[in-house]
């Protein structure tokens, strides 16, 4: 195996590596059987290929040249069961024996990327030796040996075959669910399986989904003053939290920017509580954040924008494809979240007045939002069934906190 081998290049070679040891290990029943029988030009033909076979595993293990290897066990495999036919005289007294170039024509179909030739190599050696048959001479083999033989060359030619196709699919489905999971890993499962189908393009509109971004305060600057594992150790730990969490709470990330972290509630499956679902994950988040501290032993610190709305969300891209949204209501969330407090949530009025009614607030000011205008957004608290008592009162707060009343 190569360092740069792709999965399926590695099943190929394990595959054929596999076969070859198979056959070598079988063959030491027809060398000792035709010798046995003085038959030792017979004997030697399956020798040989024991012989060979083994140095060209030593040669492949110190070479790495599996083009050649394969190639050249195809052909052995394909033209010794027909020297040995001829051998020992015709279909009948080889016991079948022509059936092991079935071996590599029907192998060709997981080991080449051209089946069809040697195949047709098969049939092509199975119509010369039908063709010679009449000149052939039978060798003197007992009735019972050859009957035996008959037998073993099915049941042997049958297993080996079978093996091969069985070991390279079992290899091949494996491959194809852990394939499935990271596709997983980028796409929504039902756009994973529109995806699989053949579906292009991909592209849906959703009436009313939540957007949520989330921003590491201040992470540019820390990263800089940090060691690399060190900054990727932190922000994986945090991200696969917020994950873990997304997946409960049956929103969808959409994609990691750096330190910025995009979720969606209401897609692809629309649900009539996005707003709230959103407002949730948001509390939760601030609350995973809280118990970790930065690299500099600082309290970590997020931003978070929620806005609400219709998107467009669809495929792009052909090979490193990613399901991203589009609208309005993406950049008003985004600029909720650049505009915002940090350690807070802030919110769109639209969010708000779906959220009054269970959740805490605090109004902001009015802002310049660019592409928007003024526009006056609202921080979110918590849930009031998480307050003993829902003030309905004014409350001031400066510097990085902005100021704002609690509604």
């Amino acid at each position: 195996m190569l360092p740069d081998d792709s999965e399926d290049d590695r099943l190929r070679k394990a595959s054929l590596t596999l076969l070859v040891a198979l056959i070598v290990a079988l063959s030491v029943v027809w060398v000792t059987t035709y010798a046995v029988l003085e038959l030792y030009l017979s004997a030697a033909i399956p020798l040989a290929y024991q012989v060979v076979s083994i140095l060209s595993l030593i040669a492949l293990a110190r070479t790495k040249n599996f083009p050649f290897f394969r190639t050249s066990q195809l052909v052995i495999m394909l033209a010794l069961p027909a020297l040995l036919h001829w051998s020992l005289g015709g279909f009948a007294a080889s016991s079948g024996v022509l059936l092991w170039s079935l071996v590599p024509a029907l192998g060709a179909l997981v080991l080449v990327d051209r089946p069809i030739v040697w195949f047709g190599a098969y049939l092509a050696s199975v119509v010369m030796l039908g063709v010679t048959e009449p000149f052939l001479t039978p060798a003197s083999i007992p009735v019972a040996v050859n009957v035996v033989f008959f037998v073993l060359n099915i049941a042997a030619v049958s297993g080996t075959v079978y093996f091969l196709l069985r070991y390279f699919m079992r290899g091949f489905a494996l491959e194809r669910e852990k394939s499935d999971r990271l596709l997983l890993n980028v796409l929504p499962p039902t756009i994973a399986r529109r995806l699989k189908a053949g579906e292009e393009p991909i592209a849906d509109r959703f009436e009313d989904v939540a957007v949520l971004f989330a921003d590491v305060v201040d992470f540019t600057q820390l990263s800089e003053r940090s060691e690399p594992e060190a900054v990727v150790e932190l922000l994986d730990g945090l991200f696969s939290e917020f994950d873990a969490l997304i997946d409960s709470s049956g929103l969808e990330k959409i994609k990691t920017i750096g330190d910025a972290y995009m979720a969606v509630a209401g897609l692809p499956e629309p649900r009539p509580d996005a707003a709230e679902a959103a407002a949730e994950v948001a509390l939760e988040m601030q609350d995973l954040a809280s118990r970790r501290t930065t690299l500099s032993d600082s309290p970590l610190r997020l931003r978070i924008g929620i806005d609400v709305g219709a998107v467009v969300a669809g495929v792009i891209g052909k090979q490193k494809f990613i399901y991203d949204l589009w609208g309005d209501v993406v950049n008003t969330a985004s600029r909720m979240e650049s505009h915002g407090v940090p350690g807070r949530i802030q919110v769109t009025p639209q969010v708000f007045e779906r959220l009054r009614d269970r959740f805490v607030f605090e109004a902001r000011e009015p802002i310049e939002v660019k592409g928007k205008g003024e526009m006056r957004p609202y921080l979110l608290v918590g849930r009031r069934t998480d307050m003993d008592v829902v003030v309905e009162s004014s409350l001031s707060f400066s510097g990085e906190n902005g100021a704002g009343t609690e509604v």
